[in-house]
């Protein structure tokens, strides 16, 4: 009867492994920035000239880092663009993002494999000689960005969490952020130079297919009623938008702050939708319920509470800076108390 027993162990394992699910294949991550194509002479810091440079109009606020952006798209392919608010990029796709205050202190690497995206960063050496993988649950740098802050290089994790909260896991890189109607009162803004690319640049090159005809002859531009309220939207489409969207993990929330390219005119843009709106949170020594834009009262507005908090239960958004960006609270701070003056929900 023993081997009756085995017969039947043997053929029961074999029926679990037909039916089971195979191990997801994995992507090792090169163990230093070197190797994953950025640079063609990394002793000199050239960056190798396949890869492109390019510089959102809205950057996203990292503790005052100066960035450097590149993408690398593999030879002969081209980025679906046909739903202009997701692209998708074809498998090879290589984005990198490097942080630097007095010196070079990390590069970010994300990688398209068939399997999705591969996250790393990348930690520079004090006396930049060499960057090496960081651990996957992050690092605290010695970069201090304030007094007693450090830079902290975020786990694998992190990054996720961002990529993926949102109807696109790529952010800084689409039709609104590539338009050469670029925001001359956007917060931060960094120059541009002549090889940067653009929407219009991607297309004249035939890396980007499918784009709907008006979003090519006409530049994206957000739709505002002042060009105070257009830096605003494109701050908070940058720094808020990728999670407070109506797709994607918060879309419940029912707080977009996510600029659509389907908005023709100001009173369209779905922000607008917080005024007067309750909270989920509720202010510290808030009178009765705290609202996510209080108009003509910047102090009862939820949003602008919590972008100026480091405190770790409201600071937002809730990862990747450790100082508050005290430009764009100002800036957000006067389009509540006189923009939105007078508004109603």
């Amino acid at each position: 009867m023993r081997w009756v027993k085995a017969l039947l162990v043997a053929v029961l394992a074999s029926a679990i492994a037909a039916v089971a699910k195979p191990a997801p294949r994995t992507h090792p991550r090169p163990t230093r920035l070197a190797d994953t194509g950025l640079y063609s002479d990394f002793a000199s810091r050239t960056v190798d000239s396949q890869n492109l440079p390019y510089s959102p109009q809205y950057p996203l606020w990292s503790d005052g880092a100066r960035k450097r952006r590149w993408i690398h798209l593999p030879p002969g392919s081209t980025i679906d663009a046909r739903n202009a608010e997701a692209w998708v990029f074809p498998v090879g796709t290589k984005f990198w993002k490097e942080f630097a205050w007095s010196r070079r202190v990390e590069t970010r690497f994300l990688e398209r494999t068939s399997d999705g995206w591969v996250y790393a960063a990348y930690v520079w050496a004090d006396d930049e000689s060499d960057a090496v993988l960081a651990p996957e649950a992050g690092i605290l740098s010695g970069q201090e960005v304030a007094p007693d802050k450090r830079h902290f290089i975020p786990s694998v994790k992190d990054c996720e969490s961002c990529h993926r909260a949102g109807r696109s896991e790529i952010l800084g890189f689409g039709a609104l952020q590539l338009s050469s109607d670029r925001d001359p009162l956007a917060p931060h803004a960094e120059p541009v130079a002549d090889d940067f690319l653009s929407l219009a640049k991607l297309a004249r090159r035939g890396l980007v297919r499918g784009l709907p005809p008006d979003i090519l002859s006409s530049p994206p531009r957000i739709a505002a009623s002042s060009p105070r309220g257009r830096a605003t939207l494109g701050y908070l489409h940058a720094n808020c938008g990728g999670c407070h969207d109506s797709i994607g993990s918060l879309a419940s929330l029912g707080l977009t702050l996510r600029y659509p390219l389907s908005a023709r005119d100001a009173l369209s843009v779905p922000a607008l939708a917080a005024i007067g709106r309750a909270s989920r949170i509720q202010l510290p020594g808030a009178k009765g319920t705290s609202v996510w834009l209080s108009p003509g009262d910047p102090s009862s507005s939820a949003i602008l509470a919590r972008m100026a908090s480091r405190n770790p239960v409201y600071q937002m958004p809730p990862l990747g800076s450790k100082v508050v960006d005290e430009e764009a609270v100002e800036l957000i701070s006067r389009w509540i108390g006189e923009d939105l003056k007078g508004s109603s929900p």
